[in-house]
Order: structure tokens, then sequence, then C-alpha cells
């Protein structure tokens, strides 16, 4: 079995502090196979990282849209924020990359209302149905449910922004990801939630100061 993380954050993005010696360790201890990095509106370390960690490293981006997040995988260059939900997945789609709902039904943080995700139900590859950060327990098995109703396919990700916590949450897959096999690999799979703790969750706001600092 392989594990799998599709979402984490890097210090490419202003609120994320995973440096590529966070990532190596993670691989290189077992923790984690496969990595997504998702930076928010910049996939700059991801693809520096996919030099380094070319077998284990999925470059991603979290994109802001003016209806909420969502992220692109196997992308091969950025794509600009605040474009229209269905416009940012046609650009997603120009790079033959997948459509991925990150932390949905999340009124916490840019959780795409569930309205919006109607609206784009056909165009979705894969569903967060866990993610470590959130704050709404229910939602986790609801969307799970969800999922499965809709024949979406889905995973856990921890949404990591620092190193305390990261490669706990993981999902298990029996081949190893790639662009053509991903959706069909996660359309029923384990996986390992883990709770983020404190620190986690408050390394977003701690790291927007330390960028402030370092800006300033």
């Amino acid at each position: 079995m392989y594990k799998l993380d599709l979402h984490t954050h890097s210090i490419a993005s202003r609120d994320g502090s995973l440096t590529i010696e966070d990532y190596e360790r993670v691989i290189s201890s077992g923790m984690l196979d496969f990595v997504a990095i998702t930076d928010h509106n910049n996939i700059s370390f991801a693809k520096e990282a996919k030099e380094k960690l070319p077998e284990n490293i999925i470059i991603g981006e979290e994109i802001l849209t003016k209806s909420g997040e969502i992220i692109g995988l196997f992308l091969e260059s950025k794509i600009e924020s605040g474009l229209s939900l269905i416009d940012t997945i046609q650009a997603i789609r120009q790079q033959n990359g997948i459509v991925y709902i990150p932390h949905p039904f999340d009124n916490f943080r840019h959780g795409l209302k569930k309205e919006d995700i109607v609206l784009i139900i056909k165009e979705i590859d894969i569903i967060e149905c866990y993610n470590s950060r959130s704050f709404n327990f229910m939602n986790k098995q609801y969307i799970r449910q969800w999922a499965i109703k809709n024949s979406i396919s889905y995973c856990a990700s921890s949404d990591a922004h620092g190193k305390i916590g990261f490669g706990l949450t993981k999902t298990y897959v029996n081949l190893k990801p790639s662009k053509d096999n991903i959706v069909t690999i996660l359309k029923s799979p384990k996986y390992n939630g883990h709770y983020a703790g404190v620190m986690a969750r408050l390394y977003p706001t701690i790291n927007r100061w330390r960028s402030l600092d370092n800006n300033g």
C-alpha cells in the first residue's frame, strides 16, 4: 500500500512553513510515499521540489476563485486567482489537471458552498472527505457519504501548514498515483485521519505574522 497526502502548504504559501527538508523527511521515513504541494496561488516551490523528489511530489495549487478555494493537481503552470469557478476548472482542464475540492462545506474557511459544489458536480474528480484542520467534525462523515452517493472519488488530507502533524493524515492506495489513475484508485480508499492539534491549527496565523515581520 502507498501512503498519499494531496493537500499541503510549503514556505511558498504566506501562511505555510514546510521546507524541502520537511518533505524529504516524511518521504524518507516512510510516513508518506506521495505528497501534493498545493500552495496558495503558487506552484514555484512545488516545481522545485518535483525536481528534487521527482517520484514523490505532485505539483498542485490551491486557487482562490470568486466562489471559494479549489485545487488543481498535476499542473504544469500557475493558474491565476480571482477567476470564476467555471473558468478556473477550465484552466485546470486545459493542463489536463485533476479537479480536487478541499475542505468542502467549511464555513470557517474558503470552502465551496454546497450550492456551488452541486453546480459543478460533474466536473469534480476528487473531494476531500477528511481535512485534519477542519472544525466541523460532523462534516467529515457527511462528505464521505455524499461522495459515495454521487460516485465521486474521495480522500483524507492533512492541509498541513507546518511540520507538526505533517505525515500523520494519509490515504492508502494500491497503485502508485498518476494523473491517469488517481481518480480510479480513490473511488473507495482507506485512510487514516489525524486530528490537528492546537499548534497545527495556529500555524497559518503564526506563519502570516512571520511573513509580515520578514517583509517589514
